[in-house]
Parts: structure tokens; C-alpha cells; sequence
């Protein structure tokens, strides 16, 4: 009998169904937010068989992100929680016995630290501590941990007050600033003080510190194998404040609390890791030369003889993180690569094997580039993987074997939800042919032979990079009906040093070529409105955003959030003056004033016809709203339509609460659809 009818007929039937499943699957909705979660931070044990990581969710009722300890088999197996409820845990770290996980949570008083016993399934608050405690590490003997914290100092004053009468009600005291560095995005002013290493004893008891002086020791803790010394990354020069990248690699002895340095050159050194058995130590970091944005190297010491050499010499991408196996033979690290993020290994002489690049972003709200990885007993490894239309889930693998995904816990709600497909386009830059690369993002329920309006969205940095990964924000546009564009201009990360310094004390400039070019290789396509094209973009997309609509009058509408409008003010203002002025310019605005201006989008803003409004938080100190409020006024005295839309309370990382992420979405799509062609052609 002819079986082939037969199954042609099944297949169309099939086809059917899978496209009616299709069409009534509905886009994502703004409140399934607050049903999303994420995986964060794992930890292996030293039997390669739990994995044990922080599970982030969200918390509708008071929109906050709530982090809780879990734990799963490598196999996928034994999923169950350790903490549960309105947790908000971080520092996540687990002793040489395996028994024992420690984190830090928040109390009634504050954070600190607890420690949870796996055989009886017991926890206790190991610490009753004044200030926020972090970098938690266990000694190899199991016997303390580590952590670092800061250190209250007396305020500087000036002149002397009488003492007031008994019951007065007298103003507060004047305060006295007097640091280049004295208020910090998301803090706001800084309280004097430095942050110092400290010890407890995994029983509790009396905390003891461990370093002293006026400076910082902030780092991440890397035992020795004897238990003996601890292994950091500070800046003890004498105008350390002036110098934002410096700092060295030292060992503490325990004991007398004498600091040795084992590195000493002009530049970063960081996140020092001990070998299992104690006789290397693995870190990162580079030869300062500069320039605006450079790149993690790879290397090794040996701690008998004090020599490291560089690893990896010709991978010409920034190191993430470094992980130990587990004889000591191989290291596993994490970079990107053209927008990926890439989990690969290396023996000691530099041969390296990539593992997957499918690990994923915890970044959430826009699809940065990142992700993170621990390496345990047995060389398992449990990493953060993901797509484009799921946020970060947790993978367990071997060796230098991919890995297979353990957790699932976005299917329910993500199976019901059709996202915007994601597909990724290159394009040659008009500027000089240079290869750029981006992705778009389609609407649900696609058609080709449509026409689309789109955004154009721009990632900050400037020198970060976008990728294939799950971004809220992004998907809730392309739910809006948008084609969405995103793309890695020049001096994103992720393509090399050389495509990094193309804007080094050049920015912004070609990288604006580079994004018109992206929106022509989409209009290419033929299922984008030409005529309804916008450009939204945040900090250094900000950034770009304000720069574009002064260049040119394309797109319809334009919000510019957090930006920089006026680098002189910026420089001068921001929470990072020492580095921004230093490493983004080079010279002082005073030394050379034309090339703060040429690059100020303020310098354009006669040109500017778009309607363009400004989305900034109320805390901002990295972008603070000053910048927003030059560029609204300069609009204003120019006769474009624009308004400023704050969000209170937010700062820098404007998207950190779910409703205040959903609050920039809906004025980002309210603007546009504002000026949208059916609405202008209904007014």
C-alpha cells in the first residue's frame, strides 16, 4: 500500500495544529515580569554532585527582586529550596565539607552573614555586624570565613561649634567634602570610611579585622591551601584616589596581618584565585596604556617563585572570570564573543578549548552580554545558559563537555507567550566598510509582506556589547508591534581590542555611521515603514541617541534616556571624575575645551527638529539629571517638542525595580505612539 498520501496528509495536519497552537499563543504581557525568574550565582560542591545557586524572582506586591539559596543535582535531580520567602541573599559560598553554604541576608538590623547546615538542614545568623559584609570566603580548614566590609571614619569638619543648649533644636552641622570621589551611583554621598577584610569563626563569635589604614581592600578572597593567608587585589598608593584602574595583587598573612605584594606594574590586577593545591595563583588584568576601554588578560604565578607569565596571549577578547579545575592542571574561563559569551578552557600551556557559547546574560531587562560559572569536585562545571526568549536558567556539564540545561522554571508561563523571533544581521558601515553586527527583533505574529514601524535601540558603555539574549524591554516593544534593531557599533566589546579603540577619545563619532548603516540593512528588507522610524538608547545610548537626532532628522521620534548631554559638566559632575576626565579624554576640559564640545550632543541641538523626550532617574549620579535638564532646556529654547519623565528614587540602573522597568517601557512606547502617523494624522 502507497504510505506516502498518507503521510503528506499527516503532516499538513500537523502543520495546522502546530500553527493554530501558534496563533493562540499571545505576546508577552508587561505582567508577566513579575512572573519571570532568573538563575544567578551558582556553586558546586567538592563531590561534583549539588550544585547550589540564587534563584532570582519577583515580589509583585512589594516590586522587589527576591533572591533565595537553592540547590539541585548536577543530574537535574533534587531541586529543592534552602531559603524561601522575602530573601534577599548574595555572597553565596560553600565550605571544603560540603555541609556547609554561607550567604549574606538582611535582617531587622541589617545585612549579615548566616550559615545553613546541609546534614540537619539547620541555619543560624552567624553575625550581629554594623555594615553590609561581603566577598565571603571559607577557609580551606573549614574553621573561618572571610568577608570584607567598611569601616565607619570620623567626618572631616571645619571650624568649631559651641555646644548647643541642653534640648536645642539646632540644623544639622555643616559637611565637609574634600575627595575627588564623593558620591556614588546608586549610594548617593559617600560616608567616610574605608572597607577592610575581617574574620569569623564558622562557630560565630567575635569578628576580628584584619587590615587597617585609609584605603580600600574591596576585592574578592582567595585562601591559601594551609589556611594561613589570604589572596586580594588593592591600591596602597599614596594618591590611590587619582588612580581609578591601579591596584595590585597582595597576600595577607592571617596571623600578623602583614601584606606582601606579588604585583607591581602600572595597571589593574584582580580576582586572584589560589590553586587546589596551593601552588598557583590565577588573576586577571592588563598593562594600563590609557586607553578609554581595555581588556582582561590571563595569568599564572607561581607562588614559590613569585614569576607569572601571561596565558592566552593571542585571544584578542576580554577575560570575564577564572576558575581552577579541579588538579590544578586546567583553568576555565568566560569572555565574549560578537555579542556570545563564550565558557572555554585552558591548560597551562595555552591551549585552549572552547567549551559552549551559549551561556546567557542575568542582565534581564536589555540583552547584554554576560554570564556566570563555577567549576567543582570532578571538574563540573554549572553555568547560566539561555536564549533569546527565556532569561538565564541553570546547565550542568564536565570537563570541557557542554553542558545539558537542569532547570526550567519560565517554561510554564514561556510556552504560553509567543516572543519576537530574534535573528542576527551584519552590515558593512558606510563610514569605511567596517563589519558591524546586530539582531532584529520581530514582532509576534509576523508578517513579511507587511510594513513594520521601528526602534532602533542602543546599548550603553559605551564600550559593552549586546548579543542573542533575553531582554525584557526589547520583547515588550516587539510586543508593541515593533521591529526592534539592536546592534554593536564600534567600540562595543566582543569583537577585539582594535574595534574597542576605534572610538578611544573618539566618541561619539563613526559608531553613529555604524547604527544608520544597521537601519538601512533592515529597511533593505522591505517590511519596515521608512516612514516610521525611531531611536530610543540608554546612558551611553543616551548618548548616541541625543547625537543622532542632531544629525539627522529620520526618525520620527527619539527618547534619550539617562544621557550624556555636556561632557564638560559631565566630567566634572559625575560620580567618577578621576577616571572619566583621565581615560575618556585624556585632558582636562580646561586643557582643550573645543574637543569636550565637539563631541557634546549639546553642540547639535540647533539642528534637532525630532521630537525627543528624556527618561532619567531621580538618584542618578553616574548620568546625574542635570544632563537631562541642559538638553530639556536647550529643546525648549528651540522649539522641539520634548519633556522629561523622572523616575523617582531610581538611579543609574533605571530598570532595577520591575515596575519602575515597566515604567520606562510604557513612556518609551507612549512617545512614540504619540507621534506615530495615525495618531498625528487623527490630531
Amino acid at each position: 500500500m502507497n504510505t506516502l498520501p498518507r503521510l503528506l496528509a499527516g503532516a499538513a495536519a500537523l502543520l495546522l495544529t502546530l500553527n493554530a497552537q501558534a496563533s493562540a499563543l499571545s505576546p508577552l504581557q508587561p505582567e508577566d515580569i513579575f512572573q519571570l525568574q532568573q538563575a544567578t550565582s551558582p556553586v558546586v560542591d567538592g563531590s561534583g554532585k549539588r550544585i547550589f545557586y540564587l534563584r532570582q524572582s519577583m515580589d509583585i506586591m512589594k516590586d522587589q527582586r527576591r533572591t533565595n539559596v537553592w540547590m539541585i543535582g548536577s543530574d537535574g535531580e533534587q531541586h529543592r529550596p534552602i531559603t524561601s520567602g522575602a530573601m534577599n541573599a548574595s555572597s553565596l559560598t560553600i565550605a571544603a565539607d560540603d555541609n556547609r553554604l554561607a550567604w549574606v541576608a538582611r535582617d531587622d538590623a541589617g545585612a549579615q552573614i548566616f550559615m545553613h547546615w546541609l546534614d540537619s538542614g539547620h541555619s543560624a545568623q552567624l553575625t550581629r555586624l554594623p555594615a553590609s559584609p561581603g566577598n565571603l570566603s571559607f577557609s580551606p580548614d573549614g574553621n573561618w570565613i572571610s568577608f570584607t566590609m567598611k569601616v565607619p571614619a570620623a567626618p572631616e569638619t571645619m571650624g568649631t561649634l559651641p555646644a548647643a543648649p541642653k534640648g536645642a533644636e539646632w540644623a544639622p552641622p555643616p559637611t565637609v567634602v574634600d575627595k575627588p570621589v564623593f558620591r556614588s551611583d546608586g549610594v548617593g554621598e559617600l560616608r567616610p570610611g574605608f572597607t577592610h577584610v575581617f574574620l569569623v569563626s564558622t562557630e560565630g563569635g567575635s569578628v576580628r579585622q584584619l587590615t587597617s589604614g585609609d584605603y580600600n581592600f574591596g576585592s574578592s578572597l582567595s585562601w591559601s591551601k594551609d589556611s594561613q593567608a589570604l589572596f586580594l587585589s588593592t591600591n596602597l598608593a599614596e594618591d590611590w584616589r587619582y588612580q581609578p584602574r591601579e591596584s595590585d595583587i597582595y597576600r595577607l598573612d592571617i596571623a600578623s596581618g602583614e601584606l606582601t605584594s606579588l604585583t607591581d606594574r602600572s595597571g589593574p590586577d584582580g580576582s586572584a584565585r589560589v590553586s587546589p593545591d596551593g601552588r598557583a595563583l590565577a588573576y586577571l588584568g592588563y598593562d594600563d596604556t590609557g586607553l578609554a576601554a581595555d581588556h582582561n588578560r590571563l595569568y599564572v604565578m607561581d607562588l614559590a617563585s613569585g614569576e607569572s607569565r601571561q596565558l592566552l596571549d593571542d585571544l584578542d577578547r576580554g577575560i570575564n572570570a577564572v576558575r581552577w579545575s579541579t588538579n590544578s592542571k586546567r583553568l576555565y574561563i568566560s569572555y565574549d564573543d560578537k555579542g556570545d559569551t563564550v565558557l572555554a578552557s585552558t591548560d597551562l600551556s595555552g591551549r585552549l578549548k572552547v567549551i559552549t557559547r551559549d551561556m546567557a546574560s542575568v542582565a534581564f531587562g536589555r540583552p547584554y552580554s554576560g554570564g556566570q560559572f563555577a567549576v567543582g569536585g570532578r571538574d563540573v562545571i554549572a553555568y547560566t545558559v539561555g536564549a533569546p526568549y527565556s532569561p538565564a536558567e541553570l546547565a550542568s556539564g564536565r570537563g570541557s563537555e557542554a553542558g545539558t540545561q537542569i532547570t526550567h522554571f519560565n517554561s510554564n508561563l514561556l510556552e504560553s507567550r509567543e516572543l519576537g523571533k530574534v535573528e542576527e544581521i551584519w552590515v558593512e558601515s558606510s563610514a569605511d566598510g567596517l563589519a558591524i553586527q546586530g539582531w532584529i527583533v520581530k514582532p509576534p505574529g509576523f508578517d513579511p509582506a507587511k510594513k513594520y514601524p521601528l526602534i532602533l535601540e542602543i546599548h550603553g558603555g559605551p564600550s559593552t556589547a549586546y548579543g542573542p539574549h533575553f531582554s525584557a524591554e526589547v520583547q515588550l516593544y516587539a510586543a508593541a508591534g515593533y521591529v526592534v534593531l539592536y546592534a554593536n557599533p564600534r567600540g562595543s566589546t566582543s569583537y577585539g581590542q582594535a574595534f574597542v579603540d576605534e572610538i578611544h577619545h573618539n566618541y561619539p563619532s563613526k559608531d553613529y555611521d555604524d547604527l544608520m548603516s544597521a537601519v538601512d540593512g533592515v529597511l533593505a528588507k522591505g517590511y519596515v515603514d521608512e516612514e516610521q522610524l525611531y531611536v530610543t538608547g540608554g546612558s551611553g545610548g543616551g548618548t548616541l541617541t541625543a547625537w543622532i537626532v542632531g544629525k539627522t532628522d529620520r526618525f520620527r521620534a527619539a527618547v534619550v534616556a539617562k544621557p550624556v548631554i555636556n561632557w564638560t559638566s559631565f566630567v566634572l559632575t559625575a560620580d567618577n571624575t578621576p577616571f572619566f576626565a583621565r581615560y575618556w579624554f585624556g585632558e582636562m576640559p580646561w586643557e582643550n575645551n573645543e574637543a569636550y564640545w565637539k563631541r557634546s550632543p549639546l553642540s547639535l541641538v540647533g539642528n534637532v527638529t525630532t521630537p525627543t523626550m528624556l527618561l532619567t532617574g531621580q538618584s542618578d549620579w553616574r548620568t546625574p539629571m542635570w544632563e537631562t535638564e541642559q538638553y530639556y532646556s536647550a529643546l525648549k529654547l528651540s522649539g522641539v517638542d520634548t519633556a522629561i519623565v523622572r523616575i523617582p528614587g531610581a538611579s543609574h540602573s533605571i530598570a532595577r525595580r520591575p515596575s519602575q522597568l515597566l515604567g520606562k517601557v510604557a513612556a518609551i512606547l507612549a512617545w512614540f505612539e504619540r507621534y506615530s502617523p495615525e495618531q498625528q494624522a487623527a490630531e
